[in-house]
């Protein structure tokens, strides 16, 4: 590990610490975190909620979330019990104010003990509905008092919409600086996603062409195979405009459109992500009906599995007007982007599981070749794998092998597997240790927030008040509806998608 970025003490109290959050992100996390070496002397973490755990009985539980979830195995029995005898846990309820003194108390017991001033991190693993309480009984107990030692996280979604999106940054801002505020799109801390910045700013030969004077057009697809499953009650007051768009892909999209930052400092580059919000396109409705689609998915076949329909999973509105998919071509008006389309899209129940950004540069001007010999001819493209694999490929045309005069598409790649032997930490082991570290590069600031609903607002207000009479309109396994198809197709283009595996070796 960088030595010269070991932590300073630090407390974790973390709200919501039994669900399924913490269990399944937050303790693998950090416990891998402590396994590296990253994670200070001097560290507690206290889960907190109403039920009635000992310190032990919570320890028990982390263990077994972190023996199902961490990408380093099973735990080990003297690394465990190292790590055990940072965990405690608090009995109380979010919404009892008095409840919070506990807290403060603890926290006094720990300095004491360890003879310095540690910092806090609230961490709100919890309902966006209780996100109001808890910051405020925090701010009214006096917890948050020191802005240099004190720092609060908060979950995806933020906000509903632009209102409540106002609202609720109004509310933290009377209470916090913005400096200790964290808002978590954990999309940000995938290695894939950091490395966009690496490469576009780490590598002189792509500034020149990285305008629409050479790229035709930018794809950003996160596709998923998995249904709602439990969340029903949750996704259909969401669906994946709200999902998935407002937060994950406009992020992406900003990495691939902003302008170079002068430095790495946070505030630098989120300055230029915003600039990106600020310079797309706010559609009139007759534009959201050119430019978007939306589609809800009915029952079918996944991987041999019959699976209900959106309107037959569990608490779900049998009549439900929710999207679970949706597809947007946006533009950027400024000098570096006018005229480029980029097309967003992100379903569920789709044929393929996979996060991917497409960057097709413009054809050659003229094809000295003959047209026997270009049958297969593709644009050049930059495709860069989020998920499944983590890969950055650049696709060319090549000659084939042979006598004859003959070019197809190769692909020139970065492979992470096959570069690294070092396994890539976890997004949230990243977000976490900037948290720790004071680093707000990756989080989102209230403005970006704000700027990302204004933007999708017009599309969520003419979505929400007419009512799609095609629902169901695209089947399970497929690539959503085909309006889909038809948006990008009117421009001459199509969906790119990864081939499988044994294709691309």
């Amino acid at each position: 590990m960088n030595t010269s970025l070991r932590c300073e003490p630090v407390i974790f109290v973390i709200f919501g610490a039994t669900g399924d959050l913490n269990q399944r992100k937050l303790a693998p996390a950090l416990y891998n975190l402590f396994l590296d070496g990253w994670l200070p002397e001097h560290f507690a973490i206290i889960g907190t909620g109403r039920t009635e755990l000992s310190d032990d009985d919570f320890a028990a539980t982390l263990q077994g979330s972190v023996d199902q979830f961490s990408r380093s195995g099973k735990t080990k029995k003297a690394q465990w019990d190292a790590f055990r005898k940072h965990i405690f846990f608090q009995v109380a309820d979010a919404k009892d104010a008095v409840a919070y003194k506990q807290f403060d108390d603890r926290i006094e017991q720990l300095n004491n003990e360890w003879q310095v001033k540690a910092n806090v991190i609230y961490y709100l693993a919890v309902s966006p509905s209780f996100f109001e309480v808890i910051a405020t009984n925090i701010h009214k107990a006096g917890l948050a008092a020191e802005k240099d030692k004190v720092r609060i996280v908060l979950e995806k979604p933020f906000g509903h919409d632009l209102e409540t999106a106002q609202s609720l940054n109004q509310l933290l801002r009377g209470m916090f600086s913005e400096r200790q505020i964290y808002r978590i799109d954990h999309y940000l801390g995938k290695e894939t996603v950091q490395n966009i910045m690496a490469f576009r700013f780490a590598n002189s030969i792509l500034e020149p062409i990285w305008n629409r004077n050479y790229i035709d057009h930018v794809q950003i697809s996160v596709t998923e195979q998995l249904g709602v499953e439990e969340r029903g009650d949750y996704y259909d007051h969401s669906g994946a405009l709200r999902d998935m768009i407002q937060n994950h892909l406009l992020q992406l999209l900003c990495l691939i459109a902003m302008e170079p930052p002068i430095n790495f400092n946070a505030d630098e580059v989120r300055d230029r992500k915003v600039g990106v919000l600020r310079a797309m396109r706010t559609f009139t409705p007759e534009e959201v009906r050119m430019n978007t689609v939306r589609g809800q998915y009915s029952g079918g076949w996944m991987q041999g599995k019959e699976v209900a329909g959106y309107r037959e999973e569990p608490k779900v509105d049998p009549d439900s007007n929710t999207e679970t998919f949706a597809a947007i071509k946006f533009f950027i008006d400024n000098w570096r982007w006018q005229d480029v389309p980029f097309y967003v899209r992100s379903g569920k129940r789709l044929h393929q599981s996979a996060s991917v950004i497409s960057i097709q540069f413009k054809d050659v001007p003229h094809k000295v070749f003959p047209s026997e010999t270009i049958e297969s001819w593709q644009q050049n493209r930059l495709v860069i794998n989020i998920q499944p694999e983590m890969s950055i490929r650049l696709q060319l045309q090549a000659k084939r092998p042979g006598l004859d005069m003959l070019l197809n598409t190769v692909d020139m790649v970065f492979d992470y597997n096959g570069t690294y032997t070092t396994p890539s930490p976890e997004a949230y082991e990243t977000l976490l240790l900037d948290t720790m570290l004071g680093d707000q590069t990756l989080f989102m600031r209230g403005d970006q927030v704000e700027a990302a609903w204004e933007l999708i607002m017009p599309i969520l207000s003419n979505w929400q008040g007419r009512k799609s009479i095609n629902f169901p309109n695209y089947a399970a396994d497929s690539w959503g509806p085909e309006a889909a198809e038809a948006l990008i197709a009117r421009d001459g283009f199509h969906w790119f998608s990864l081939p499988s595996k044994a294709k691309q070796k």
